[in-house]
């Protein structure tokens, strides 16, 4: 049985508004076309769906369990329509993120946006040593993801992170050596925190690898070359956190947060920002279950 779903709108609107003539004005349809619609319906499904009188008009046993399916074919189909209606929006969204905020979750998501806005154009760029702030006060970039102190009321603040100091489980330091870092190039708030906190030790200590990725500076560290500051979740597998060791203090919270180029803001920069907290959401719910393990 294939059923119009025309004749499922028209007998819901009958439903909704109890009365053919008011489903007409809904369905900007005359009640003769409505009237039709409904018996056609009722043609096909082979019983009547309502008890009608001269002043009251109220569904059948089988009206109201049609009522149910009915909506629910409706509602789908709406959602369908939405997916893959196409987007009014149009335009050009330039974001900027550093690697560690994203993963592996982004070019996921960027295909996402990509089919629901086919009509605007990315410019992404994902790299840790690019210094986000200026591009986005330059309007070079229409908003970035940027890590931010702890206490800031920077931009958006979309979810903390606490930054540790971080070594391979096989480093060791021999005696008499200074202890060996591993850094981000300038400005980077994990090379400022970390050396920020060193200065105020009597650690002796030298900056032995650089690095703009995350992965050089990940290498640095799994190979035992040298200690870094990372944020807690991207401490990996062969890796051991090392606060208080060797002298080192303790490290301060820092935030992920959402910064953006001035006021106006295009209806495809607000969607492509949204992305970013949905994003941002995914991820803490997907980490809180580990945190709570860890615990």
């Amino acid at each position: 049985m294939n059923l119009d779903p025309a004749l499922l709108r028209t007998f819901v609107a009958v439903l909704d508004t109890g009365s053919f003539t008011r489903a007409a004005e809904r369905l900007h349809l005359t009640q003769s076309a409505v009237s039709h619609q409904i018996r056609r319906l009722e043609e096909q499904l082979g019983r009547p769906l309502f008890q009608r009188t001269t002043r009251s008009l109220a569904p059948t046993e089988d009206g109201e369990d049609l009522r149910r399916h009915a909506q629910q074919i409706l509602d789908a189909l709406d959602a369908l329509e939405s997916r893959f209606r196409p987007s009014p929006i149009s335009g050009e969204v330039r974001f900027g993120a550093p690697e560690n905020f994203v993963g592996d979750r982004l070019p996921t998501l960027l295909c996402q946006f990509a089919r629901s806005f086919p009509s605007v154009r990315l410019d992404v760029r994902v790299n840790m040593q690019l210094d986000l702030r200026a591009l986005v006060r330059n309007r070079e970039l229409d908003l970035a993801v940027v890590m931010t102190p702890e206490d800031s009321d920077e931009g958006t603040r979309i979810r903390q992170t606490q930054l540790v100091w971080v070594a391979a489980e096989s480093f060791d330091l021999a005696p008499g050596r200074l202890l060996p870092f591993a850094f981000f190039p300038a400005p980077c708030i994990n090379r400022h925190v970390g050396i920020s906190a060193l200065d105020d030790t009597d650690v002796k200590w030298h900056t032995v690898f650089t690095s703009p990725s995350q992965q050089g500076i990940s290498a640095a560290i799994l190979s035992g070359l040298a200690i870094s500051v990372l944020p807690q979740e991207d401490v990996e597998p062969g890796m051991r956190i090392v606060d208080g060791a060797y002298g080192l203090p303790p490290l301060p919270k820092a935030n992920f947060t959402l910064i953006c180029a001035g006021e106006g803001k295009t209806p495809a920069v607000q969607a492509f920002g949204q992305l970013i907290l949905d994003l941002s959401q995914e991820i803490a719910l997907r980490r809180a279950p580990a945190r709570k393990k860890q615990r």
